[in-house]
């Protein structure tokens, strides 16, 4: 009977157009409803378009945002598109063509992927970072937080005039702010003095984002600094080039000032554990002490050094988490790079040291800190006093100490702390033992719990919690240090060398930074003529001729036409790809306002995210950089609340089922698996479209496939290539990408959206495999089958009332599967329908209910 059979395509096709005509999934701005927002984090669009791991996280929050449509609810459920960033950029400068076309056609085959899986998106209110209508408001928080600081007092970010009269009034005696290091002390006369540009420039060690000289990582082949979640192994992340170290005039915003109310935050959410862990580590909270050591300045040290007269000195200020076991130093370590490594060292010593900090510049900090095998240092002759004991103690210098952590040098203690204890070791340094009945012998002594501190003058006989206590107390007193809580969390680097990012709102005048007035925003990229950085190393627009700002036309001009007087130059950066990530969930919420980035209608409803579906390799990147955006947008009561997503689901990866083939070395032979233990081989990785579901290789595609497989001679078993597989990433590279357009086109979105909630729970990695499919999809075909009489009419008894046994197999199915979509189970679910599908073919119910 034709009419009853499956055909996917023609239903597919049908509903989807309906959906599109009807917007039967636009979120309505009916704020008495109760609402429900449910969100994926944005795709930024590839080249390579969606394979069939991408809509993993996609078909989840559509079967929720569905389910809660159904449930009464008003749901927003938008996409749409992450579009700067790096591909582009790299595409660009291979080819010639502009990132926004390369963009356009890349979302053009997403937006037609996605369709073909049937989401149930609110296309009304895409968004695309790229757009000047959407980064106009990126630029507008980029004002925001330069004309915020943060009052530690009050515990929130404030309006930057607030500090100004705190300055006016009192100077800094009364500020508390989260600020740079080395801020000047001045009273309100010193104030009123100062010449404009001085204040200007105190003013940015207050700011939230400010312009610093930062230590940071430079990539040479990218032509870019990256951030430090950029970097795998001392190499990008990105076509794994080395990466070095350099100091820069950056942008930097302020995050560490809310890094206490970041990890507070934590225990209001619901996500995932794991995820709160590496957040956890990430700002990484520590209680202890700064101590100072003195330099001993012998007479070499004050002859070289002009500034220091006879009385003076130098000091080592360090932080350590464990200043009960300040009687156990024998030695400190300084990072390669602190400004007192050039002025302590001996003449003795100079050419290791030097060498040395030369070796260590060429190494991210990721890599210094991910390296804990190698041991290396160099002695710089020069000796600390300690506070306590004033015995003498040698200054060594060492790449695993970073200059931006912290104070940038640390109080060894080698029989408390292994790593120490390694460099003592090799470099014969002495352990001095400070623990009661402990063995350093073979290994330092970590625990801290149940040791009884000994060798340590007044310590001696303390538990850590006593002794902790006891020292900080003796170090106040006596002047020596003080007890602090320290955090790990750097302040985020924000400028890109990079041309396709948003620009800033920001033009310089005497070389200080001025923003942009609102109402002239957006400030749109410009057009270059290549978008690689300058001959002379500057940023990709400094290639651009129109880039110029005229402050009395309130408009962009040619740079010839920089006068320093009224036309002053732009900046040459570009923001960084999270910058479009940070506020985009809230943008959704009102998406096509031009006045304002929401209305406080809008986002006094929809409030926050309800739930958030994406990877966790977003962990430390966009999920910290918006939670902290969230919170300052807070402070400055521009959302209701200080966390943007309520829950968060990570999905797991699909992975991909690789095809191996085996050559054996030195030849153009390939042998078949079953073959390939009595031969030399090396394992190449070929298409998997190129294989059935037996795992044999058809030798003609792939001869047509690669050239390199024309000439090949194969050895068969029983007359087939068989290959190897491997579970492994989905990617290019490796050839095992199953393009979800061609599932699709052979069983329907549903066979496609089942299927992947069937392969197992949606938080765990899964791999894939084609054949299963058709199991689901009979399933699909047999459900079909149940529905068959309704459309050609040819059963009678459609209108019976159905039996005691048909309803149970419909009530147990109901409540089973909404208690599972209620805890996000889909692959259970999947089997539920699959179980009453069976039972009701069984009862040969054909009843409307």
């Amino acid at each position: 009977n034709e009419v009853m059979q499956y055909k996917h395509q023609e239903i597919e096709e049908k509903w989807q157009k309906y959906w599109a005509e009807n917007q039967t999934f636009k979120a309505n701005d009916d704020f008495d409803k109760p609402k429900y927002y449910v969100l994926d984090m944005f795709p930024y669009p590839s080249g390579a378009g969606l394979h069939v791991g991408h809509p993993l996280g996609y078909i989840a929050s559509d079967i929720y945002a569905r389910y809660k449509r159904h449930k009464g609810f008003n749901v927003l459920h938008p996409q749409g598109y992450d579009s700067f960033g790096l591909p582009a950029e790299q595409y660009a400068i291979q080819t010639g063509q502009h990132p926004a076309k390369t963009t356009e056609e890349n979302i053009t085959t997403y937006r037609r992927q996605l369709d073909q899986i049937g989401f149930s998106f609110d296309w009304s209110r895409e968004v695309r970072t790229s757009n000047p209508e959407y980064y106009k408001w990126t630029q507008w928080v980029f004002i925001q937080l330069f004309n915020s600081w943060y009052n530690k007092d009050s515990d929130q970010a404030e309006d930057i005039s607030t500090l100004i009269s705190q300055f006016e009034a009192s100077g800094t005696s009364e500020v508390n702010a989260a600020c740079d290091d080395d801020v000047e002390s001045f009273t309100a006369e010193d104030w009123k003095g100062f010449s404009s540009k001085k204040q200007q420039e105190i003013l940015l060690q207050y700011r939230l984002t400010f312009l610093s000289d930062t230590e940071v990582n430079w990539c040479p082949a990218l032509g870019t600094v990256l951030a430090n979640d950029e970097i795998v192994n001392g190499v990008s992340e990105r076509g794994g080039h080395p990466v070095i170290r350099k100091k820069m005039t950056q942008w930097s915003m302020r995050i560490s000032a809310y890094a206490q109310r970041l990890l507070d935050g934590l225990n209001t959410i619901d996500w995932p554990q794991p995820l709160k862990d590496s957040q956890t580590n990430w700002i990484g909270r520590s209680q202890g002490a700064m101590v100072s050591f003195k330099v001993e300045m012998t007479d070499e040290i004050r002859n070289r050094n002009s500034e220091l007269d006879s009385e003076s000195s130098y000091n080592i200020d360090v932080f350590t988490t464990r200043p009960d076991t300040i009687f156990g130093v024998s030695f400190m370590t300084l990072a390669p790079e602190h400004e007192l490594v050039a002025k302590i060292t001996t003449e003795d010593q100079k050419a290791a040291v030097e060498a040395y900090v030369a070796a260590t510049a060429k190494r991210s900090e990721r890599d210094r800190m991910a390296d804990v095998k190698t041991i290396s240092g160099a002695f710089t002759g020069a000796y600390a006093i300690h506070p306590f004991s004033g015995e003498k103690v040698q200054i060594w210098i060492g790449d695993y100490v970073l200059a931006s952590y912290g104070t940038g040098a640390v109080m060894a203690v080698p029989c408390g702390d292994q790593r120490d204890y390694d460099f003592a070791k090799h470099f014969g340094i002495d352990i001095p033992n400070i623990f009661e009945n402990v063995d350093i012998s073979e290994a330092a002594h970590a625990d801290k719990e149940g040791t009884v501190i000994a060798n340590s003058d007044f310590l001696s006989g303390l538990k850590y919690k006593k002794a902790l206590k006891l020292s900080i107390y003796e170090l106040e007193k006596r002047s020596l240090g003080y007890g602090k809580i320290n955090y790990r969390l750097r302040d985020a680097v924000f400028s890109r060398q990079r041309y396709w990012g948003e620009p800033f709102p920001v033009y310089y005048v005497d070389g200080m930074p001025q923003m942009i007035a609102d109402e002239h925003l957006p400030i749109v990229l410009p057009e270059v003529e290549k978008y690689l950085p300058t001959e002379d190393g500057r940023p990709p627009l400094g290639n651009a001729e129109v880039w110029a700002w005229d402050t009395e036309t309130n408009s962009v001009v040619e740079n010839s036409k920089i006068d320093h007087k009224t036309i002053f130059p732009l900046e040459l950066n570009t923001m960084p790809g999270w910058a479009g990530s940070s506020q985009y969930f809230n943008r959704y919420m009102d998406p096509r306002n031009t006045e304002e980035i929401f209305s406080k209608e809008a986002i006094d409803y929809w409030q926050q995210v309800d739930l958030y579906i994406g990877g966790s390799e977003h962990a430390t990147g966009h999920l910290l950089y918006s939670r902290f955006w969230q919170k300052f947008m807070f402070d400055r009561g521009v959302v209701p609340v200080d966390e943007f997503a309520k829950k968060l689901i990570n999905q797991g990866m699909i992975l991909g089922t690789s095809a191996i083939v085996y050559r054996v070395s030195g030849t153009n032979q390939y042998v078949s698996k079953g073959l390939k233990d009595q031969y030399e081989t090396e394992e190449l990785r070929v298409d998997v479209k190129l294989i059935n579901s037996s795992d044999e290789l058809d030798l003609e595609g792939l001869k047509n496939w690669q050239p390199q497989f024309n000439k090949a001679e194969f050895v068969l078993e029983n007359d087939k290539y068989i290959v190897g597989r491997e579970v492994e990433k989905m990617s290019k590279r490796w050839f095992n990408v199953v393009n979800p357009d061609d599932i699709c086109e052979e069983y329907g979105a549903d066979a496609l959206r089942l299927f992947e909630m069937f392969l197992g729970p949606l938080e765990q990695s899964k791999p894939w495999k084609t054949s299963g499919i058709s199991g689901v999809y009979s399933f699909l075909k047999k459900l079909w089958k149940l529905y068959t009489p309704f459309i050609d009419g040819s059963l009678s008894g459609v209108e019976e009332e159905p039996t005691k046994d048909e309803l149970k197999t419909l009530h147990k199915t109901i409540k089973k599967v909404e208690e599972d979509i209620e805890n996000f189970s889909f692959n259970t679910s999947v089997s539920t329908f699959m179980i009453a599908v069976n039972e009701l073919t069984a009862q040969k119910c054909n009843k409307k209910a």
